[in-house]
């Protein structure tokens, strides 16, 4: 898959050691991007990512070790990026927990952790990326949603997941807003069941959960510089899901 020349940027993607987040960061550093590769356990993992980062061409890689829920943690994260490269051109907010039990079955930390971890997190990244964004007039946002939730989308199982994503893609929508003077982009990819999900339902679209390249397509297009009036969007991958009952 092509993507935009990404040569002469910095990209962090949040918990990109596993998962999601790795396929994303591996995808920019196929554009030839430096990438920051952050963790806050794996670090292991998150070095293996890094070696296979720039043998996949990245320009440079490292790794960073941070906790999005706290600000202090996030400030030294930053500061360490700052430090090699000079600043995150694209942050990428993919840090958010799941918690798929009935919401009354879930303890106070649990509730606390998804909702902190998917909204708090991407408040935190992004403020403290902006600064630096904005006196480069350059920089790429994106947050990852999840498919029907700025619908109103709400179940009993999982409802802490389902108001945090809410809460992200309205942050996604003012954040737009609050930088089109600025050279900055903020947009979001919502997934709906992806390839490295936790759960499979037994109908699901198409026949098949999303695979990792069904979300780097809309990643480069975000990335892609003549995106650059694109800002405040959304883009669905859920193959046609639609859970409303008629």
């Amino acid at each position: 898959m092509d993507g935009p020349d990404l040569s002469s940027r910095t990209v962090l993607v949040t918990g990109s050691a596993k998962g999601v987040g790795r396929e994303l960061l591996l995808a920019t550093a196929d554009c030839g991007a430096d990438v920051v590769v952050h963790y806050h356990t794996s670090a292991d993992a998150a070095r293996e990512v890094a070696e296979e980062a720039l043998e996949r061409g990245a320009g440079d890689a490292m790794t960073v070790q941070g906790d999005v829920t706290d600000p202090e943690s996030v400030d030294g994260l930053f500061a360490a990026v700052e430090a090699e490269f000079g600043g995150v051109d694209v942050l990428v907010n993919n840090v958010g927990d799941f918690a798929p039990a009935h919401w009354a079955d879930l303890d106070f930390a649990t509730w606390n952790r998804v909702l902190e971890t998917n909204l708090n997190g991407t408040y935190l990244c992004s403020k403290r990326a902006l600064p630096s964004m904005r006196e480069r007039d350059y920089g790429r946002i994106v947050n990852i949603g999840y498919a029907s939730s700025e619908k109103g989308l709400v179940s009993p199982k999982n409802f802490p997941y389902f108001v945090a994503k809410a809460g992200v893609l309205m942050f996604t929508r003012m954040l737009a807003a609050d930088t089109h003077d600025d050279g900055v982009t903020v947009n979001a990819i919502s997934p709906y069941v992806v390839e490295n999900s936790d759960e499979f339902p037994d109908d699901l679209p198409r026949g098949r959960p999303a695979d990792f390249e069904d979300l780097i397509q809309p990643l480069y297009f975000f990335l892609d510089p003549d995106s650059q009036y694109i800002s405040g969007e959304n883009v669905e991958v859920d193959g046609g899901w639609l859970p409303e009952t008629v």
